[in-house]
């Protein structure tokens, strides 16, 4: 039986992922400028990449993945220990608060995007008229970068940050307890019992996290498109829209198989880059 669920995973793993990652790559040593075309279009070799490296576009929507992807996972990560520290100690209401803290997980990205827009909408949204009411004047998220960039990273904060929560917390919940009780013996107060004992044991959970969410971050596409589009002004738009954009809004398939081809080399270094930096230790 253990075969047959191995056999099964290699076959969908191989449909899923190898196939259309191997396809996709072809896609972009070719010119085509539709799916319908016979085959796979005219081939021009290296020509679309030198293409895309050519573009400004591609080096702001790379800016702008970065941007994006380090604000979330470090703004998620610091408000995760820090509420996964407190989740840790005896309260009242203690299962009734780590219950509510995984709703935002629970809500579909379309949902929480459109909420949002409503409640920042610059006639009648909640916050408009609050930052009215208080003499502020109202925030143009449509119209300024600023604002789009930390509109897409707060949504991708709310929907994420739970799962850094929740994983941070089991992993404070495996350290011994006979660790802080010996380092109090020792003297050691609540900042250097977190240094010395808390985040040693949580380095191998961080590691792993901060990875996952690096790639899916970089990757996203979903929370940009249906928050600003890659707006205003491209200054939301990443590699994925892109991608996307250059495929299927332009029509021009071999550019947009290359900077999404040129996409994953480029997250595939930094990954390796970063695993040879810091390894996941197993414990």
């Amino acid at each position: 039986m253990l075969n047959s669920f191995v056999a099964g995973s290699a076959l969908i793993t191989l449909v899923v992922i190898i196939v259309p990652l191997v396809l996709g790559s072809a896609l972009s040593l070719y010119k085509m400028e539709s799916f319908a075309e016979q085959g796979m279009g005219r081939f021009v070799g290296l020509a679309n990449f030198g293409m895309v490296f050519d573009d400004p576009e591609f080096f702001n929507a790379l800016k702008n993945g970065v941007i994006f992807s380090f604000s979330s996972v470090v703004s998620q990560v610091l408000f995760a220990v820090g509420v996964a520290l407190l989740l840790n100690q005896n309260f009242p209401g203690r299962l009734l608060v780590r219950a509510a803290v995984v709703v935002p997980m629970l809500l579909p990205a379309i949902v929480v995007t459109i909420v949002f827009r409503w409640m920042t909408d610059g006639s009648m949204g909640i916050i408009t008229v609050l930052l009215r009411a208080v003499g502020l004047p109202a925030i143009g998220w449509s119209e300024n970068t600023t604002a789009a960039m930390f509109q897409v990273v707060f949504l991708g904060f709310w929907l994420w940050a739970p799962f850094m929560i929740v994983s941070i917390l089991a992993a404070l919940q495996n350290i011994p307890s006979t660790l802080y009780e010996a380092a109090r013996v020792d003297g050691a107060g609540p900042i250097r019992q977190f240094f010395h004992v808390t985040l040693p044991h949580l380095a191998s959970v961080l590691s792993i996290i901060v990875l996952l969410r690096m790639i899916w971050t970089f990757n996203n596409f979903d929370l940009i498109w249906l928050s600003t589009k890659g707006g205003p002004l491209g200054a939301t738009e990443t590699l994925p829209l892109l991608a996307y954009r250059k495929a299927f809004l332009m029509f021009d398939i071999g550019i947009g198989a290359a900077i999404a081809t040129a996409s994953f080399l480029i997250l595939l270094l930094v990954v390796l880059v970063a695993l040879r930096l810091f390894p996941i230790k197993q414990e």
